[in-house]
């Protein structure tokens, strides 16, 4: 357990919503990109989603079209990884893992072509027009898209709430050094709590 396994803000109430990143096919199956220990976390996502899946958006991570679409560095990183590509593996692979498929609906999917969930999107907009102040956050991969969505929502203000053993990563060495800096680092605007702590009171 986490030296920091609190929830020093206390429960999250009705303001929050559950914010679970890019736990799609293409990341739990046999492709490049796939993340060896993501069904390892995968019965604490299910378990936090099904408290309030109504109050569940999950982020999908949606790839270039072909090899070598996208602007800028996106064109040289499509030419890198072709393999992962719609047309290479097929849109069904850009789905949700079955198993957090089946909460939909109540809980809704956002796309994104980006990391970041707040890059050219009206998210943010979206989750203060709803009156959402809190963010729980699982998902994967820690130390790339799981960043990317937490820094974004510090900068708009937002509690973070951290779900630490509901990320993942393909590598065990920056998921550690990430999780350290999420601990102590960013402690004053992330919690960093366990499965077990959040679900005693969410």
């Amino acid at each position: 357990m986490s030296k920091s396994d609190t929830l020093r803000h206390g429960p999250p109430g009705e303001s929050a919503v559950h914010l679970c990143v890019d736990m799609q096919r293409m990341f739990a199956e046999g492709t490049e990109w796939k993340m060896h220990w993501l069904e390892r976390v995968l019965p604490n996502i299910i378990a936090v989603t099904s408290v309030h899946p109504e109050r569940t958006i999950f982020t999908r991570f949606i790839p270039a079209e072909q090899p070598g679409h996208g602007v800028g560095m996106w064109r040289h990183y499509y030419e890198r990884w072709a393999s992962m590509t719609i047309d290479r593996i097929g849109s069904d692979m850009m789905g949700l893992v079955p198993d957090l498929a089946a909460f939909v609906p109540p809980g809704r999917v956002f796309d994104k072509h980006v990391y970041s969930p707040w890059t050219g999107s009206d998210l943010h907009q979206q989750l203060r027009g709803a009156g959402i102040d809190s963010l729980i956050i699982t998902g994967g991969e820690t130390d790339v898209c799981v960043l990317s969505t937490m820094l974004g929502a510090i900068d708009w203000g937002f509690r973070v709430i951290l779900v630490q053993d509901a990320l993942c990563s393909s590598a065990d060495e920056t998921h550690d050094a990430m999780m350290n800096i999420y601990m102590n680092r960013f402690g004053e605007q992330v919690e960093t709590v366990t499965t077990e702590t959040l679900l005693k009171c969410w």
